[in-house]
């Protein structure tokens, strides 16, 4: 990075330790303060040898939540979650429901009904309607999301613990619509 930055160039790097160990072991968890704790030792030295007139910023690519067992739902084993289903998409935090011609009605409703606290279910038109997927949505991705859209609330994750084992497993997770996933902190040192 130094070497990039001397010559007036611009470097991005990539520190990929501390977000696998708040999946494996959950954000906040004495692996990931550990992590934490070299990554700022990392970004101190950076920031030693930055050359004049040079802009370091440092910033997180998501938030994360460490997800709670006795919140957890696993549609694999819930049936009423999987009647009028032809596929489930996304990741435990953040799931797209696809349905059966006819179903999308019942498939709504059940996913309400099951989930209850634990999440926000809406149907496609919904979700976009509220912004979830920026201020403007195109038929050329519109068809791509569910017909209904599951964002997990708190520390509950959607899980499928038959169909993807070890993305259930994983402790941290990310992806819905919650501060502690969607706000990250910027930081930014000038020489």
């Amino acid at each position: 990075m130094r070497s990039a930055l001397a010559d007036g160039g611009f470097c991005y790097g990539y520190h990929s330790e501390l977000d696998l160990l708040g999946h494996v072991y959950g954000p906040g968890s004495p692996a990931w303060r550990m992590q934490l704790r070299q990554v700022d030792r990392l970004v101190e030295s950076i920031k030693e040898g930055l050359p004049r007139g040079a802009l370091l910023a440092v910033v997180a690519d998501h938030g994360m939540v460490s997800i709670e067992a006795s919140e957890i739902v696993d549609v694999d084993a819930c049936e009423s979650l999987l009647d009028g289903v032809d596929a489930i998409g996304g990741e435990p935090r953040a799931r797209h429901v696809y349905v059966a011609d006819g179903a999308a009605d019942a498939v709504l409703a059940a996913w309400r009904e099951t989930l209850g606290q634990r999440a926000w279910v809406v149907s496609r038109d919904e979700a976009i309607a509220a912004g979830w997927f920026g201020g403007r949505v195109g038929d050329d991705a519109r068809w791509r999301i569910g017909d209904v859209v599951v964002a997990a609330r708190g520390t509950a994750g959607i899980m499928r613990r038959t169909a993807e084992p070890l993305l259930s497993a994983l402790i941290g997770q990310h992806g819905s619509l919650t501060d502690a996933e969607q706000r990250v902190p910027l930081l930014f040192a000038y020489r």
